[in-house]
Parts: structure tokens; sequence; C-alpha cells
């Protein structure tokens, strides 16, 4: 069997904590800061955890 490849999509969008959670980037949160109010773009600063629904076919993609 030839090795499995990580999704390159994938390794770009989502780490793994050290407890195996699978986090993501809120959505927005790229540029366009000055059209967004200060408290839209704190909230978006922080990382969020992969619905559990989505955590599987994530893992699977990042070879977990």
């Amino acid at each position: 069997m030839p090795k499995m490849k990580t999704h390159s999509g994938a390794k770009k969008r989502f780490r793994v904590t050290g407890s195996g959670k699978v986090m993501r980037q809120r959505a927005r949160h790229v540029h366009k800061f000055q059209e967004r109010p200060a408290r839209q773009a704190r909230r978006l600063v922080n990382d969020v955890v992969v619905a559990p629904a989505d955590t599987r076919k994530v893992k699977k993609m990042l070879g977990l």
C-alpha cells in the first residue's frame, strides 16, 4: 500500500490540538477589517472547534 497523502487544502485550514480536537478559523477573518465593526473583528479572532459532524472527515483528510 502506498502512503496516504495529506490533503493540502485541509492542512492549511485546520489544526489539531494536543487533546485531539480539530480547530478552524472563523469565516470572514481574513481581510477588509476596516469595513467591519471592531467588536465583530475581535470576535472573529478566536479559533473554534470543528462541528462534530465534520470532525471525522477532516481528520481523514489530515491523515489522522
